[in-house]
This record gives C-alpha cells, sequence and structure tokens, in this order.
C-alpha cells in the first residue's frame, strides 16, 4: 500500500511537472473523444478512412473555435466594463467597509472586504482573465496538433478490433469512452438551458454585458459542484454595483431557482447515469486537478478521474471498496455486468 501511495506521488508530480504540455494533450483527447462517433456513419455511407478521419478533425476544430470565440469574447467584454464601472466599484467597497465598521467587525475584516470589491483588484482579476485567455491561445497550438494526431491514431485503433489487448479491458475502455462522451452532451445541454435563462434574466433585470454572464453560466456548468458559485459571483457583484443590495439578492435569488432546479436537482441524475461518480469524488476531483494541470483541471476533472478509475480500480476485481466509494459498485467485463458479492 504504501508502495502504491508512493508512486502515486511520484506520478502525480510529474504530472504536474508536466502541467503545460499534458494539459493541452488532454483538452485534445477529451474533445477527440466527443467527435470520434462522426466517423462511423460516414464509414458506413462508404467514405475512405482518410475522409471520415478528416471529417473528425473538422468537427473536433469547430467546438474548440466556439470554445476559444466565447472566451475570447467574454474576456474582451469583461476587461471593457470594468473601467466605466471603477468609481462606483470605489463607492460600493466604501459602504460596505462602513457597514462593516458599524457591526463592530476588526479592520482587518473590512480592509478585506473592501480590497475585494476595490477597482483596482478587479481590473487585476481582469487582467489576470486576459493573461490566461492569452495562455490558452498560446496552447491553442499544441491543441490543435494532438487533435490531428490522435483523430489518426483512433481511425487505427477502431481498425486494429480489440484495442487495450483483452475484452474486459476493451470493454472497460469502450464504458470510458461512452462516459466522457455522455457526461459532455448533458453538461453541454443543460449548460445551454442555463444560459439562456440566466442570460435573459439579467438582460430584464438591467446587469450590464448579461451574455457575457451567460458565457460564464455556460462554461462553468462543466465544473462539478462548484460551478454554479463560480458563475454567480460576477454578476451578484455587477448587481450590487448599479443597483444596490436588492437587486444583487434579486440575481442571486434568480440564478438559485434556474441553476439549482436544472443544476441540482434534474441533471445529476443524467451526469450520474453516464459517469457513477459520487459527489464527494467529484468535488474533490475538482480540486486536485485544478492544481495538478491548472484551470482546465476543473473543466476536464471528470474525465480525468473517469481515467484514473479505468486504469487503476476497474480492472482490478478485487478493489470492490474502491469502486463503490467511487461511485461504481458494478463491474463492468466484456459487454456483462457482475454484481460485487
Amino acid at each position: 500500500m504504501l508502495i502504491a501511495l508512493a508512486a502515486a506521488v511520484l506520478v502525480f508530480g510529474g504530472v504536474w511537472l508536466a502541467r503545460d504540455i499534458l494539459a493541452p494533450a488532454a483538452l485534445a483527447a477529451v474533445v477527440v473523444i466527443i467527435a470520434h462517433p462522426v466517423r462511423r456513419p460516414l464509414e458506413a455511407r462508404g467514405w475512405p478512412r482518410w475522409a471520415a478521419t478528416t471529417a473528425v478533425i473538422v468537427v473536433a476544430y469547430l467546438i474548440l473555435a466556439l470554445l476559444a470565440v466565447l472566451l475570447l469574447f467574454a474576456a474582451a467584454q469583461f476587461a471593457g466594463m470594468l473601467p466605466d464601472y471603477a468609481d462606483d466599484l470605489e463607492a460600493v467597497a466604501a459602504s460596505v467597509t462602513d457597514a462593516l465598521a458599524a457591526m463592530g467587525l476588526a479592520d482587518q475584516a473590512a480592509d478585506a472586504a473592501s480590497s475585494v470589491l476595490n477597482a483596482d483588484t478587479l481590473v487585476g482579476i481582469a487582467t489576470g482573465v486576459a493573461d490566461a485567455v492569452l495562455g490558452f491561445a498560446t496552447a491553442f497550438f499544441f491543441v490543435l496538433a494532438y487533435v490531428i494526431f490522435m483523430a489518426a491514431d483512433a481511425a487505427r485503433f477502431a481498425r486494429a478490433g480489440g484495442v487495450f489487448g483483452s475484452p474486459g479491458a476493451d470493454a472497460v475502455g469502450a464504458r470510458y469512452f461512452t462516459g466522457v462522451r455522455r457526461y459532455y452532451v448533458v453538461n453541454a445541454t443543460f449548460g445551454a438551458i442555463v444560459a439562456v435563462l440566466d442570460g435573459l434574466v439579467l438582460w430584464g433585470l438591467g446587469i450590464p454585458i448579461p451574455i457575457v454572464w451567460a458565457i460564464l453560466a455556460f462554461v462553468t456548468n462543466f465544473v462539478p459542484n462548484i460551478g454554479f458559485v463560480l458563475g454567480l459571483i460576477p454578476p451578484a457583484v455587477l448587481a450590487l454595483v448599479v443597483g444596490g443590495w436588492p437587486l444583487a439578492l434579486v440575481v442571486v435569488l434568480v440564478y438559485c431557482v434556474i441553476n439549482v432546479t436544472l443544476q441540482v436537482l434534474v441533471q445529476p441524475k443524467f451526469v450520474s447515469d453516464a459517469v457513477d461518480l459520487s459527489l464527494t469524488l467529484s468535488f474533490f476531483s475538482v480540486v486536485f486537478w485544478a492544481f495538478v494541470i491548472g484551470p482546465v483541471g476543473a473543466i476536464l476533472s471528470i474525465p480525468l478521474t473517469l481515467l484514473v478509475r479505468a486504469l487503476v480500480v476497474e480492472p482490478d476485481p478485487t478493489a470492490e471498496t474502491l469502486r463503490r466509494l467511487s461511485g461504481n459498485p458494478k463491474l463492468k467485463e466484456a459487454g456483462h455486468v457482475v454484481e460485487p458479492s
């Protein structure tokens, strides 16, 4: 056990050191997994393999292009909006500081609250977002290259029959790929619904740049458990600036009604059917993979966790306890479901 833990520490330490290389590769792999089903109907219609591979690459590039355009547009709008509300931000920060001081809170707490709403701090956040987008654009070249090679390899593996060496391993691999695709289809569907509803409500309430917050709601929907909070904070703060506490509370209430109904009560049922991960492991995976490979790790946390489970836990028929703790009590081998004894 100690040897296994030591080996895991070394492996994840290596992943952390190579995160700038591995994060684009992980993103490209997930995109290729999502786009790969395009191949089968095209080949069934008589398309040559090279043409079907090209179609997979085109679909993958379209997905990446859509994400890049959304992120660049949102970042540009956000950075351009902040200077117009600098004075209002300062006024809100001063009022929050005065309110905390009146309640007898320590000066440090008041200073902390003031710094959160400080215009310079938010401009710094916007600059950080812009830098992150620039870094993403720099890594984009590697993602595009990875997509080409992975799509070609996927075509070769598809022709090889058994890819992973045994029927049981192939069943685990097939379930992993299917689970990843279903997970992102479910999240994209619910994310689009939430984004449209949030954007329309914010537009109706007069919150500036509602389309940016709709894009944020869509993107953060791919972050399990804490994505809702990440998508709520910026529009709630902006509502506080432009309309005071009543408007901010309305935004929070609306987000809770829409997002909790869809993301907490409805969506988890579909996600659970796709990935069979426990809520605790889902939350931990977000924190862990964001630490290991950076912000993109939060979006890829579920596929990466499923990959670790598929490689380490599922091939071992004696790992019943670990499977149950991960949220998957069933062992599937060679297309059959085997209930643990």
